[in-house]
């Protein structure tokens, strides 16, 4: 009885240890790539191709082969060039782990984040602080979801899958998808004796997309794509229930990341994300603000995820799904001017306001990021199909109560409305 108690305290001790390695490996990589070295990774700067060298020498270690067959590190990329008036060049990095089973080793999955930023920000760079200049580090946008997909190809190399696995770091993509939409396209036209990828777009299988992936809070994610394969629903519930996360399931496959070129493509994806925050497109989204045990969570869900998705017996089917985001597609007459919570992270009835914007409604009349909004002019709000459902009956011009609870203390503010910005 002894040697067993002993047995299974080092195999306790054994796992700890291996987390906590995959968690410092994790915490160096975005701690780099979001280093004020970098400034920003604006394509085809200085700091882009520090970023690409620093991931291309991590996959190099794993022995991944580069999509191009040469030995040359130049094998790794992916060139492009973009920009309408300015053009530039820079590069999705781009390696291929072979699957093991002779028969599903020509049916691919594509693992992908984007590890490009905003730079030094300014007017017309997505910065939410357009008139401050300043290194934009995105820790958690996307150096995050580029240390779980380096973490990802370390698991599966020593872990082979039954079909192929991508690993793809795509540039460019806050310019507009650019980098993943030239991948696609590259794809159909490259000379295939000269890539380790498949003979064109409909070899890949499905695509699962990490952006943004180092905030949770309670356990909480969010996955859409969930309707384009038949499957997916239950294969995400499954994963989250053996994981202990509090999934959203989002079922079309539609957003601002890489995932939106492959539905495009007609080719399922699932979009892991735990949601947006105060420092999103900030100087301030810097490594110090992530939670790492939360990417340490978010690390195991996918790998299960993919490790399924790699051994189904027969390819997932795709399924066109009409977008269901309301917020981008509602015509509401008002706005409050704050993004909510469509994760439900909080555990407290009511729906959270993740960003409260400076200047707009809900800020001037004192409501603050993190208040849980629990009612709308005297009606009862619990989650964000309830918001949608309050915001539709305002009219501008008017002044509601919003009540709030904020610290365990309730405050109700007059918030005066105002319409939308078209």
């Amino acid at each position: 009885m002894r040697i067993r108690c002993i047995f299974l305290f080092l195999a306790f001790a054994l796992v700890l240890h291996t987390h906590a390695q995959k968690q410092d490996d994790m915490r160096q990589a975005v701690e780099y790539l979001a280093s004020q070295q970098l400034g920003g990774r604006f394509p085809a700067t200085a700091g882009d191709t520090l970023a690409s060298e620093y991931i291309v020498d991590q996959l190099r270690k794993l022995k991944l082969k580069p999509i191009v067959k040469e030995k040359k590190r130049k094998g790794f990329f992916h060139d492009f060039t973009f920009g309408k008036t300015e053009k530039r060049t820079t590069h999705n990095i781009i390696a291929v782990l072979p699957g093991k089973d002779k028969r599903l080793r020509n049916e691919y999955i594509v693992v992908g984040s984007h590890y490009d930023h905003l730079g030094m920000g300014g007017q017309g760079s997505g910065s939410r602080r357009p008139d401050t200049l300043g290194v934009h580090p995105g820790a958690d946008d996307n150096a995050s979801g580029d240390a779980v997909v380096l973490q990802l190809a370390k698991h599966f190399k020593k872990v082979r899958s039954p079909r192929s696995i991508i690993f793809a770091f795509f540039g460019a993509e806050e310019q507009g998808l650019v980098g993943s939409k030239f991948f696609l396209d590259w794809l159909k036209h490259e000379d295939k004796q000269r890539v380790n990828l498949p003979a064109n777009s409909k070899g890949i299988v499905a695509m699962v997309n990490l952006d943004m992936v180092g905030r949770m809070r309670n356990k909480a994610m969010s996955v859409s794509g969930t309707g384009t394969s038949s499957g997916f629903k239950t294969m995400v519930e499954d994963v989250a229930q053996q994981t202990g996360l509090n999934v959203t399931c989002i079922p079309d496959g539609y957003g601002p990341s890489d995932h939106a070129s492959f539905v495009a493509a007609e080719i399922p994806v699932l979009f892991l994300t735990t949601g947006g925050h105060m420092e999103y497109h900030t100087p301030d989204d810097v490594p110090s603000t992530l939670n790492y045990d939360g990417m340490q969570q978010t690390l195991e869900f996918s790998r299960e995820l993919i490790a399924r998705l790699a051994a189904m017996a027969e390819a997932p089917d795709y399924i066109n799904v009409p977008s269901s985001n309301k917020m981008s597609h509602a015509k509401f007459k008002v706005t409050l001017g704050l993004m909510p919570d469509v994760m439900g992270a909080s555990d407290i009835p009511g729906l959270r306001a993740d960003i409260v914007v400076a200047g707009k409604p809900a800020h001037a009349a004192g409501i603050r990021s993190g208040d849980i909004i629990q009612e709308i002019d005297g009606k009862p709000v619990k989650d964000i199909e309830e918001y949608m459902v309050r915001l539709s009956e305002l009219q501008a011009g008017t002044t509601i109560p919003v009540k709030v609870l904020r610290d365990g203390e309730t405050i109700v503010f007059q918030v005066h409305l105002t319409p939308p910005v078209r």
